[in-house]
């Protein structure tokens, strides 16, 4: 007998193939039956007009610190995400070392600096008690409602043999020895590979470059070098290049990075900007450099505009444009009495429009803001109104009108940056990237900049605009972006097709209504934190292994997860 019967569905298997309608029949986790179904089951249901694909897999987030206090992932999960790669960009919550308890307040500090976690959050929601990465995986098992495989990150492995040396200093070659054999262990365990970070806007809680920042090329080379000795792992990087375009030391380091592992290399983001039409293929360039080396490395772009906002008065994208981040790191009146200096704002300026801002430029035509919420009787009627508008009314230049605006709520007004790429020009450059084999899509850092933006459905969002929008894509393609090509570079075993035998990892939606919601900014993580979350739209429901986990948007309150492990769940992808 059969477990749950969908009847009817418009299929959508994940591969590329056409659409076909069949029953799928689902028993002990697994997709049993694809066709018309000669057995009963306990439950069945009609999916008539509904498209029925495999559950969708993000390939980065940082979902390692969320999922012990939201076990489903919200809301990657209510968009269909039912497999999720975390501990990326060199920042896991594991290994710590068990003689310096003070390394679980360094991270959790860390955490919120890099990653815009809530401090309280994790301080309150997470129990912090594990040594090994092998034991922060077990805290997980068991306990959560989507599939979760975890990098280890480079940080911690520093932190944990070089204790605050790992910030400024070097390895001995005993040190590196351990480091190394810190990864092996944390692979045995089951972590699928290596993330690290030399991206110039990391900065730990202490406002220093964070660990892996101070790894020479030998040491991440010798990392590397551990991870083609386990099956089914992978590496993610992400150097300063990601933020705008790679030195030729970057391209050679990410190749020798991956021919040394024999594993693909993943690394977010690539922006996809008409008015910079050189930057694709120079990003690009990396995956041909690694193809010559013997190794592979993969682009992760998104698909949609991610909703995001910006604050003068908290930690955000702003603050990483170079010089701005010690004005906006001030105690808040200096920090007022700073941003209306007219020579200071003429200096910041400056840094935002010059080489080393890179992609932080989109950010800087402050005459395209959108006022959001406010606080003040002085800023009454303000919300939802164009910063350049405002500052036309007021004879103000558009920044200055800005930093008025804000200073009048002590900085607390909330600010929507518009998108400078909302170009056809820039979506028919998206359309065309998105074919070349060293793209996939992703890069959604669920889980991350909590209050700051939401990437997490980009999935609906995406799925809306391929069936009712822009249409750049098809819908069997636009799935298999989604679902397989994602599952094929992880080397995910039995996930990523509506298959039988596989996985049921399954998402049923309405092709006429499948969206994402409006980012809106909502309370609900411990301490009563802020994030923003959007509602899933025409999802009817979402399962993991064969449990039904998301019934309109609602989750069900069954965990089926799994915490992927390398080896047993992933199979090698190597590059030889």
């Amino acid at each position: 007998m059969l477990d749950h019967l969908i009847k009817g569905a418009t299929v959508v298997d994940g591969t590329g193939a056409p659409a076909r309608v069949a029953d799928v029949g689902v028993r002990d986790g697994r997709i049993a039956v694809i066709g018309k179904a000669g057995e009963e089951a306990r439950s069945t249901e009609d999916a008539s007009g509904l498209v029925l694909a495999p559950g969708f897999v993000d390939p980065h987030t940082h979902y390692d610190a969320q999922l012990f206090w939201d076990p489903y992932a919200t809301p990657s999960l209510n968009h269909g995400v039912t497999t999720v790669a975390a501990g990326n960009c060199g920042f896991t919550l594991a290994p710590l070392n068990p003689g310096r308890p003070e390394d679980a307040d360094y991270t959790r500090r860390m955490m919120s600096k890099v990653e815009g976690m809530s401090l309280t959050a994790l301080e309150e929601g997470a129990p912090w008690n594990w040594s090994s990465f092998g034991e922060y995986l077990d805290a997980l098992e068991g306990r959560i409602a989507v599939n979760a495989g975890f990098m280890v990150g480079h940080c911690a492995l520093r932190r944990y043999v070089m204790g605050p040396d790992a910030v400024g200093g070097q390895p001995d070659e005993e040190q590196l020895h351990r480091i190394v054999g810190l990864l092996h262990d944390a692979m045995d365990a089951g972590a699928w590979g290596f993330s690290t970070t030399q991206s110039r806007t990391h900065s730990d809680g202490d406002g220093q470059p964070v660990a892996s920042r101070h790894a020479l090329p030998a040491e991440l080379l010798a990392l590397s070098r551990a991870v083609g000795e386990h099956e089914g792992t992978q590496i993610e990087a992400i150097v300063a290049g990601c933020l705008d375009q790679f030195s030729d030391a970057e391209i050679e380091l990410f190749a020798e990075m991956s021919a040394a592992a024999g594993r693909p290399l993943n690394w977010n983001v690539l922006t996809i900007d008409a008015a910079v039409p050189e930057r694709v293929p120079r990003q690009l360039r990396a995956g041909e450099q690694a193809r010559k080396a013997g190794g592979r490395v993969v682009a992760l772009t998104m698909p949609i505009l991610t909703p995001m906002n910006m604050s003068l008065g908290t930690f955000c994208a702003l603050n990483l444009i170079p010089g701005w981040g010690p004005v906006l790191g001030l105690p808040v009146p200096e920090r007022i009495a700073r941003l209306r200096d007219p020579h200071v704002r003429a200096e910041m300026l400056r840094n935002a429009d010059s080489k080393e801002a890179g992609v932080l430029r989109r950010l800087t035509n402050f005459g395209r803001y959108v006022i959001g919420d406010t606080y003040s009787e002085a800023n009454r009627g303000l919300s939802g109104r164009v910063v350049g508008d405002i500052a036309r009314e007021r004879g103000q230049e558009p920044f200055h009108c800005m930093v008025e605006i804000c200073a009048a709520d002590e900085l607390r007004t909330v600010l929507w940056p518009m998108p400078t790429d909302n170009d056809p020009a820039s979506w028919a450059l998206r359309a065309e990237t998105w074919r070349h084999e060293d793209v996939l899509l992703g890069g959604s850092d669920a889980g991350a900049h909590l209050d700051r933006m939401c990437g997490a459905p980009y999935t609906t969002r995406f799925l809306g605009d391929c069936l009712r929008r822009r249409k750049l894509v098809g819908l069997e393609q636009a799935v298999k972006m989604l679902t397989d090509d994602p599952a094929q570079l992880f080397g995910l075993r039995e996930r990523g097709r509506v298959q039988e035998g596989f996985h049921a990892d399954l998402v049923l939606f309405d092709p006429e209504r499948i969206d994402a919601g409006q980012a809106t900014l909502v309370h609900d993580l411990p301490g009563d934190s802020p994030r923003l979350d959007a509602k899933a739209i025409g999802v009817r429901a979402v399962w993991v292994n064969g449990v039904e986990v998301i019934r309109d948007d609602e989750v069900s309150g069954a965990v089926p997860g799994t915490v992927l492990r390398s080896g047993r769940d992933t199979r090698t992808v190597s590059t030889r």
